[in-house]
């Protein structure tokens, strides 16, 4: 698998924060596309969503005080704070929600696969789970990702060439 340069750089900046977390946490949106080795178009930052007894510990690493989220017109979290520590910017919370059908529904992440990279391991939703997540999500980009993690999905260009 090949993953973006500034992406392993990143998520190794990020990765000993990582290692104080004593729950599950997970790489979403198009980081984990890239992780799942597809294609997630532009990737401009990396979602991380933590167990809120764990953001004391990781926050503190990190160097960033723990604050309250906040909701916009489709997502929510308890808690939120933005990493700049790497080459992209790290977004970490926890108490993740979104909006469906007029009212907040916790994101409950069921799988979580571990994906080597480099000399360290991150944890992303398995596949389905990541789709099913960018489905509820619902915006361009989220089914322009769903497209390119599809089996039926866009393949890598090939050779016309015999």
């Amino acid at each position: 698998m090949h993953v973006r340069r500034d992406l392993v750089e990143t998520l190794r900046a990020v990765a000993p924060a990582l290692a104080l977390a004593r729950h599950p946490w997970w790489i979403l949106g198009g980081a984990a596309v890239a992780l799942h080795g597809a294609d997630p178009g532009d990737v401009r930052d990396v979602d991380i969503l933590l167990d809120a007894r764990d953001c004391p510990a990781v926050f503190a690493s990190l160097g960033i005080a723990i604050a309250a989220g906040q909701a916009d017109s489709r997502f929510r979290s308890a808690l939120f704070q933005q990493w700049l520590g790497g080459c992209l910017p790290v977004e970490l919370f926890a108490g993740f929600a979104v909006l469906e059908q007029k009212a907040w529904q916790q994101v409950v992440l069921r799988s979580r696969q571990a994906i080597p990279v480099a000399d360290f391991t991150v944890f992303v939703p398995e596949k389905a789970e990541l789709i099913t997540i960018m489905h509820r999500f619902g915006r361009p980009k989220d089914l322009g990702r769903i497209a390119a993690l599809s089996p039926s999905g866009p393949s890598p260009s090939r050779s016309e060439s015999a």
